[in-house]
């Protein structure tokens, strides 16, 4: 399979519910210390329905709530991300992961059931001046809530450097 060929695959949807343990953890292991992500008080001073999950925390989400019982079917040829950097690697090189970006629509809350979908947006194949073959692998990925609203937008890019 060519990279080029992963264009336009999916990735396994997720349903994740945010739950407030996890929310605190994550705060915390990224340094967080704002009382927002602690404390229900804080969170309603701040402007928010209920405590909120830390910017990043959609990046993380299918390792933090994605109960087995909840998670919808998986589409036929979806790859998980691994998936991905496995089929880049057959030929052996490097993996990186280049770049991320987030899209803020709305906060994901606490209490709540978040539906992530994603695919592989575009393939880009290009040769450095040392010759070595560079593809960059953009995967975004859409986070919404129940009724359909989009709350993140994530794009990742892997580079593959052969």
């Amino acid at each position: 399979m060519s990279a080029t060929d992963l264009v336009g695959t999916a990735l396994p949807p997720a349903a994740v519910v945010v739950e407030r343990g996890a929310v605190a953890a994550f705060a915390e292991a990224v340094t967080d210390t704002s009382p927002v992500y602690q404390r229900a008080d804080a969170a309603r001073a701040a402007g928010f329905d209920a405590i909120p999950a830390p910017p990043t925390f959609t990046f993380a989400a299918r390792l933090l709530g994605a109960f087995p019982d909840l998670q919808p079917a998986r589409p036929e040829g979806a790859l998980e991300v691994t998936d991905v950097i496995a089929a880049l690697r057959t030929d052996g090189g490097l993996i990186l992961h280049a770049e991320q970006e987030f899209t803020y629509h709305r906060p994901v809350l606490t209490g709540s059931t978040v539906h992530l979908t994603g695919e592989v947006e575009d393939v880009r194949v290009t040769t450095n001046s040392r010759g070595q073959t560079m593809t960059f692998v953009r995967i975004r990925t859409d986070t919404r809530d129940d009724a359909g609203e989009l709350l993140v937008t994530e794009v990742m890019t892997l580079l593959h450097r052969a």
